[in-house]
């Protein structure tokens, strides 16, 4: 019975980890490219081609999460939900060349 719980939880954090990785695989698809040039990011491609091996892996190989890849898709994922997700939703709204009650 314990590890029946211990199986439930490990595919739970598996199913929300790939649920995380197609987030950010989503989000970046719909970033202009240009937003990431100006917030001084790595290039949309890049996050595409990277999220979007992630997600694959944890979809289509059973158990992928746990594995080297899996684990560097769910670093890339954090990274670009923390870090670069951010930095371009600014700029895409015009927050980059504004001033603080709209823009100039």
């Amino acid at each position: 019975m314990l590890t029946d719980m211990f199986d439930s939880g490990m595919d739970l954090l598996g199913w929300f980890l790939l649920v995380l990785k197609a987030f950010a695989l989503i989000d970046a698809a719909f970033r202009p490219d240009t937003a990431f040039r100006n917030a001084g990011k790595i290039n949309k491609l890049f996050w595409l081609v990277v999220l979007g091996i992630g997600v694959a892996w944890d979809a289509f190989v059973p158990g992928g999460w746990l594995s080297f890849v899996g684990i560097a898709g769910l670093i890339a994922a954090i990274i670009y939900v923390v870090d670069v997700r951010p930095a371009v939703r600014d700029i895409g709204r015009g927050r980059g060349r504004s001033g603080p009650y709209g823009s100039w």
